[in-house]
């Protein structure tokens, strides 16, 4: 079999309500995009007694041993789905660690829709939601690579030809640990998005949006918070929200060029820290 490289878009958060709690895991409804920043993964059947997973790139470094393509392919093999065939899978890491860009989970999601779309392994629907979740409670959304809202019920609804954004992506020279940001929620909030429409995804109901882990995360760290105020005077963005639990903030903007003459000053202030110019797709 030949190498196959697939695309692990980076997955962000353009508004995220915690809705409550479920004996451990919390429950949030989340409007979802993709940008054009992403993870590449390098795929090939061997003649092997196991799999040979490797990183590489920039964010490489200490990924665990365990980690949630590890997790899926030890799923797969239990369960003989794979049928004893061996997989050769490198990926490099564009996308920071403990950003709350999902980077980690699109890779499990990228590689789970590879084998189904080959036809290496057969699931219907239910299957494939059982065996995300599994694996990470964000690997369903990476399945299809669109738009779509989370409700509260855990469905998904998914939508096409949405309105796009420039995104300036900033991380600053520490993560945001997932279990340590969950565990400051306090306060739940109604479901919000239950009716989700294609108007959602614009920037006049956006606006209007939070993510609800932002006060938690500046609480922690106070460093994220002055990030936020920075970039909500870079060019005038649409707005700025943190994604997911952190630590990356993220500055929407209509047009490309103010984009990137934001990026020119945010390194001029904050030069050790990471950024990025995208594009939602």
């Amino acid at each position: 079999m030949r190498n196959n490289y697939l695309k692990s878009y980076a997955k962000i958060n353009l508004a995220l309500n915690v809705i409550g709690k479920k004996k451990s895991m919390h429950k949030i409804e989340s409007i979802v995009s993709f940008v054009d920043l992403h993870d590449v993964i390098s795929i090939k059947k061997i003649k092997s007694d196991s799999h040979r997973i490797s990183f590489n790139g920039k964010f490489s470094k200490n990924i665990k041993r365990e980690n949630t393509v590890q997790k899926l392919l030890n799923l797969l093999d239990r369960t003989n789905l794979l049928k004893n065939e061996k997989f050769k899978i490198s990926i490099k890491k564009n996308i920071p660690q403990e950003a709350g860009l999902g980077g980690g989970s699109m890779n499990a999601a990228a590689i789970l829709n590879f084998f189904i779309k080959k036809k290496i392994i057969k699931l219907n629907k239910i299957k494939i939601e059982k065996l995300c979740n599994s694996i990470g409670s964000d690997v369903i959304l990476g399945i299809h690579f669109s738009s779509s809202i989370l409700k509260s019920n855990n469905q998904i609804k998914r939508f096409i030809k949405c309105p796009k954004y420039n995104t300036l992506l900033v991380k600053p020279n520490f993560g945001c640990s997932t279990k340590k940001i969950y565990s400051g929620v306090r306060k739940f909030t109604k479901p919000n998005f239950n009716s989700p429409k294609k108007q959602m995804f614009g920037s006049k109901y956006l606006t209007q949006q939070v993510n609800a882990l932002e006060k938690i995360a500046f609480l922690k760290y106070p460093r994220l918070k002055n990030i936020k105020l920075f970039l909500q005077n870079l060019h005038t963005p649409l707005f700025v929200r943190m994604t997911g639990s952190g630590s990356t903030i993220i500055a929407y903007y209509k047009y490309s060029k103010d984009c990137k003459l934001a990026k020119v000053h945010f390194k001029r202030k904050f030069k050790n820290y990471w950024c990025n110019v995208s594009k939602t797709i």
